[in-house]
């Protein structure tokens, strides 16, 4: 076994295990931390997939932003054990059952499918930083221009929206 499959066994056993943790963990806070965990682990496969433009996004927007965004919330919502309401079981049993039915048809589904090619690892530079910015810069350049126009005006109509009358 070479590094590169090494490495994806590990990533995948950290991303379903904290995946597992982050559902079964009662504190919403620790829920949060845990699911920054699957986040770092699928960056990590996306660095192993030659892709690091999408391993860093994933980490700036994903584990960075929007975690920290429901962190904050969780936080300022202060939930308390007295204030849950009361766990109904039947509601529980429908989840079970549900969810088991999905975990079939998952199952049926993937017993059906055709072994495929494998991923070749490091291999290509369709991921490379350097090749989007060469694609969006020289082939969609005037749809970048028009969408960084967009978001001009979409800043500016927020600041406007938010600005207190005088």
């Amino acid at each position: 076994m070479n590094i590169q499959t090494i490495l994806f066994i590990l990533l995948s056993i950290l991303s379903v295990g904290s995946a597992l943790m982050m559902m079964l963990s009662k504190n919403p806070v620790k829920s949060i931390l845990w699911l920054i965990v699957v986040f770092f682990s699928i960056s990590g496969h996306y660095v192993l997939l030659n892709a690091q433009f999408l391993a860093v996004v994933n980490i700036i927007v994903y584990a960075g932003a929007i975690m920290v965004l429901f962190l904050f919330v969780v936080m300022l919502m202060n939930l308390n054990a007295d204030n849950e309401p009361v766990k109904n079981y039947r509601l529980r049993l429908i989840a079970i059952i549900s969810g088991g039915s999905l975990l079939l048809v998952l199952l049926s589904a993937f017993m059906n499918v055709q072994q495929a090619n494998p991923v070749l690892l490091k291999t290509g530079d369709g991921g490379l930083i350097h090749v989007l910015g060469m694609t969006l810069f020289t082939k969609y350049v005037l749809p970048f221009e028009i969408s960084s126009v967009l978001f001009l005006s979409a800043m500016v109509g927020a600041v406007v929206i938010g600005k207190k009358d005088s």
